[in-house]
């Protein structure tokens, strides 16, 4: 296996942009919510709290730990509509992502 000799366009700030989106897709749960966001968000669809305890078997509390660390990351953004909170994937941060892990290829 060889390795590219230039490595130096990958700097510090795409390792940590990295890193943390990586942290934030690596649990099973967050990526199947953000999937699921993700689906819903293409048919239009608005989602809340709410929405993904009713299509998974995750206790309230668990939506929200996982949600919050899609939030803290960037890949998702939540709008507030009265009472409500409604979440959509930032699909320009996955795509942003996507594009720098491309900056590891072999």
């Amino acid at each position: 296996m060889r390795l590219r000799k230039d490595m130096d366009h990958v700097d510090e700030a795409d390792i940590l942009f990295i890193s943390q989106i990586s942290d934030a897709l690596a649990h099973p749960a967050r990526l199947n919510i953000f999937k699921y966001i993700m689906q819903e968000n293409r048919k239009l669809q608005k989602v809340c709290n709410k929405d993904i305890v009713a299509n998974f078997d995750y206790a309230q509390a668990t939506v929200s730990q996982h949600v919050k660390k899609l939030l803290d990351s960037g890949l998702l953004e939540v709008k507030k509509e009265d009472k409500f909170s409604y979440y959509f994937a930032n699909m320009g941060i996955l795509v942003k992502y996507v594009n720098t892990t491309k900056k590891f290829s072999l």
